[in-house]
């Protein structure tokens, strides 16, 4: 069965089907850390599965705000004109978390702060430093892959090392 790990000191997002790794992506979780709080801008750890797939019939690089296409398309333009947007592109992968009172319900719930697998700009790099707001950030293409292969209900761990 396929399932996901994120490995915030590493910056990577591995696909396993069974014990098997099946592809490598280079990812950005949060500049804050990692942690559960709604408001912390934190990365959530432990056991989540993908709530929704949001996106699957848009065009690469199609920009998001609450889960919705705006009808823009992501240039360097368009983030020049915009330069404080945290940009939500191409595809998002809605989290929920499955542990009960570490990230699931109450001040800690992943799915009610909204944390996604989404793009980013390309040229956001990857794989280094934490820069999102909590959420996990991937380049549109890596993202189009991802999607094609998960299911909703695919599970996600996220590692609790910084």
């Amino acid at each position: 069965m396929l399932h996901l790990e994120i490995y915030p000191n590493k910056q990577q997002l591995v696909v396993f089907e069974g014990t098997q790794i099946l592809k490598e992506y280079p990812i950005a979780t949060a500049k804050n850390g990692l942690g559960e709080l709604a408001g912390s801008e934190k990365t959530p750890r432990g056991w989540h599965s993908i709530r929704a797939k949001i996106g699957a019939d848009q065009p690469l690089y199609t920009v998001f705000k609450r889960r919705r296409p705006t009808g823009e398309i992501y240039t360097p333009e368009l983030s020049q004109q915009y330069p404080d947007r945290d940009w939500i592109l191409t595809r998002i992968l809605w989290l929920s978390g499955l542990e009960q009172g570490k990230n699931r319900l109450g001040a800690v719930d992943t799915m009610r702060r909204y944390i996604y697998i989404h793009g980013c700009p390309d040229e956001i790099e990857l794989g280094t430093t934490p820069s999102s707001h909590g959420c996990i950030r991937m380049h549109s293409s890596a993202l189009v892959e991802l999607f094609e292969w998960v299911e909703k209900g695919t599970r996600v761990w996220i590692a609790d090392q910084e």
